[in-house]
């Protein structure tokens, strides 16, 4: 199969997905505002399926300036447990309950400031797909690990214990964002070669545990200082189906600048 057939296949399965995660940052009216402007001309990117990821404190803010529009309320986090003494904590139901529909989990962030292991975000996980989310699950290597030769292996490792006891049907209810943590917030970007090659390797590992099916039906994000200058060129890849976008979600004009990119 030809690369164009290949991609005209691949395309009518997976629909661009680009997520802005805005981590800690904005106070109340900034993110109220950043939610209206991009609401405003999201009918512009039919094409696109389009998330914002604001801090938790202003999920409910957000989720009303959001109201009607295309754009849809993701959470940057969630705790395994439904409810009880968990204090500081947000549970996948609450989230629900928002108007969330999707929540980041796994992000490098959390792994390596925080500690968090693949464990811990498989429970997470669980606990978003049964609340009715679709988590977005965030694997990468360190820059000691890619010079080391040792992406292929961390990916693999990070799918196998993140996305651990999925039924089929659950897999195909997950995106997945492949972020390289020496290029997040660094100004540093994968080339379209490197991403597409670490996308490739993660569908052929979604395909040796499933099938062929659920591996075309799954989208990928890349992340990692995606800009409106690198978006077309890393969406044109035929495995990179949209992107989870850090700082550059923060300002409405190159946040949809990425998403006129996947039009590509």
């Amino acid at each position: 199969m030809g690369r164009k057939n290949y991609l005209k296949e691949v395309l009518s399965v997976r629909r661009p997905f680009i997520a802005g995660n805005w981590k800690m940052n904005l106070n109340r009216r900034q993110a109220v505002e950043l939610a209206q402007a991009v609401a405003a001309r999201a009918a512009e990117f039919p094409h696109a399926d389009l998330a914002v990821c604001p801090p938790s404190v202003y999920l409910d803010a957000v989720g009303q300036a959001l109201a009607g529009s295309r754009v849809g309320l993701g959470a940057q986090n969630v705790y395994h447990e439904a409810s009880g003494a968990f204090t500081g904590e947000v549970s996948a139901a609450m989230l629900v309950d928002l108007g969330c529909r999707y929540c980041i989990l796994g992000h490098s962030e959390r792994r390596h400031i925080l500690g968090e292991t693949d464990e811990q975000i498989n429970r997470k996980l669980l606990a978003a797909l049964g609340a009715g989310l679709t988590p977005i699950v965030c694997v990468g290597e360190l820059l000691s690990e890619r010079e080391a030769g040792q992406t292929a292996a961390v990916i693999r490792r990070q799918f196998d214990g993140s996305l651990a006891k999925l039924s089929e049907p659950q897999m195909r209810g997950v995106v997945i964002a492949y972020e390289p943590v020496w290029a997040i917030g660094t100004g540093k970007v994968a080339t379209p070669e490197q991403a597409q090659e670490v996308h490739l390797d993660l569908r052929k590992l979604i395909e040796a545990r499933y099938n062929s099916g659920t591996a075309q039906a799954v989208r990928i994000q890349y992340g990692g200082s995606v800009k409106p200058s690198n978006a077309a060129e890393l969406l044109s890849q035929p495995d990179i189906d949209g992107a989870l976008v850090g700082g550059a979600s923060l300002k409405a004009d190159d946040f949809l600048g990425i998403v006129a990119g996947a039009s590509n």
